[in-house]
């Protein structure tokens, strides 16, 4: 039985670096505001536990500072924000495996939906991946997208071009104020986007004159009625978004990398576990017995 308790241990041990390198691709990103505020932080953590099965203190953490917001957004959203407003926060795991999946807490992010990030993840190549969003307080969640590609950088250990990142934000700002003004609800705005964006693409267009006639065609198919600002604001942003697309070559290549790497460690881990499970039921039959 010593020797049973003993190869245990010398198990536990041996796994201890495997699964830490299983952890790779899992980050979290805190608004600095959360990040000072140990109720807020626990709160965002529950959060954060709740929705996946990772142990957080394995995550790399990175804290967005709201000069960091105001760096990518202010000449878009033309607000600046102080170091006590930054509280969304996000989750990012590479382990998950089919597709994009964005979980958004819409107890306390009013404004951006899943949809509405996705397409902006989108914009920088990003469609793969585990998300979760959340504040410990209400907030837009307009500028948690900074947290979320954040997040990414430091799960994939590669930066994202400015440009792809401003671009990126323009196109999620666009999106909230078009909801806004035309009353329609945000994922059908999203929508909107998501289908022009994909006709764009197809025909590799960056001329916003072009981009402008598909934009109202999509819309008319969706019946949103558009002002002509309205569908020229759109456009503008899908064809800043594809001009950038240049610029994601390597991110993109490092993306594809560490999500296969971070989904075969899970899967190796997965496997340890139900082995390591198998040889503690098998210990504890000799004290059943």
């Amino acid at each position: 039985m010593k020797r049973l308790l003993l190869a245990l241990i010398i198990l536990t041990i041996c796994l201890s670096p495997i699964y830490s390198a299983s952890t790779s691709g899992f980050a979290i990103t805190y608004g600095e505001t959360t990040y000072n505020n140990p109720t807020y932080k626990s709160s965002v953590n529950s959060y954060f536990g709740s929705h996946t099965d990772k142990n957080l203190n394995n995550a790399n953490t990175k804290v967005v500072t709201a000069s960091q917001v105001n760096q990518i957004a202010k000449n878009i959203t033309g607000r600046t924000y102080n170091s006590n407003q930054i509280f969304s926060c996000a989750l990012v795991d590479l382990s998950y495996s089919q597709g994009i999946k964005i979980i958004v807490d819409t107890s306390k992010i009013n404004t951006v939906t899943s949809k509405m990030y996705a397409n902006a993840l989108k914009s920088t190549g990003i469609e793969n991946g585990y998300v979760v969003v959340t504040s410990p307080v209400s907030a837009t969640g307009e500028s948690a997208l900074t947290g979320v590609l954040e997040s990414y950088e430091v799960a994939v250990g590669t930066p994202i071009p400015e440009e792809a990142k401003k671009a990126a934000t323009e196109e999620l700002y666009t999106e909230t104020q078009i909801a806004n003004q035309t009353g329609q609800s945000p994922d059908k705005i999203a929508e909107l986007f998501d289908k022009a964006k994909q006709e764009v693409q197809k025909q590799n267009l960056q001329d916003p004159a072009q981009i402008k006639v598909i934009v109202i065609n999509v819309a008319n198919s969706l019946n949103i009625n558009l002002s002509d600002q309205q569908a020229q604001d759109i456009a503008n942003a899908l064809a800043n978004s594809q001009k950038v697309q240049g610029s994601l070559t390597d991110f993109k290549n490092q993306l594809q990398a560490a999500t296969q790497q971070a989904s075969q460690s899970q899967g190796i881990l997965d496997q340890i576990q139900n082995y390591l499970q198998s040889f503690i039921d098998y210990i504890m039959s000799f004290f059943g017995g």
